[in-house]
């Protein structure tokens, strides 16, 4: 399986983890986006600095060839899947309690 097709994949397994695993809804808030916009910068960034420095490299015939700040569009594609399921999952544990408990745990 190719970067791309992987890429392609991750985006509707994030967002079917967030509408029906997890069922927080978070591609449909505001806030989400916000932070996806707080991100984004951060992360194309960065792809630049790895990318264009060569410390990642990437081979053609695995990659699509449209490249956003010197790196590949599937590493947007990726980068979207992450954060849409970290903070998927960060809602979801946070409404069951889960910091609540190790907190009450005697030390």
């Amino acid at each position: 399986m190719s970067y791309t097709q992987l890429a392609l994949l991750a985006v509707p397994t994030a967002i079917l983890f967030d509408l029906f695993l997890t069922k927080r809804r978070m591609i449909l808030r505001r806030a989400f986006w916000t932070s996806y916009a707080i991100v984004l910068p951060f992360q194309l960034l960065t792809n630049w600095w790895l990318t264009s420095r060569e410390i990642v490299m990437y081979r053609d015939p695995f990659i699509t060839g449209f490249r956003i700040a010197s790196a590949p569009v599937e590493d947007l594609l990726f980068g979207f899947a992450l954060i849409l399921g970290v903070i998927s999952l960060w809602i979801y544990w946070g409404s069951r309690g889960v910091q609540q408990e190790r907190d009450r745990r005697p030390e």
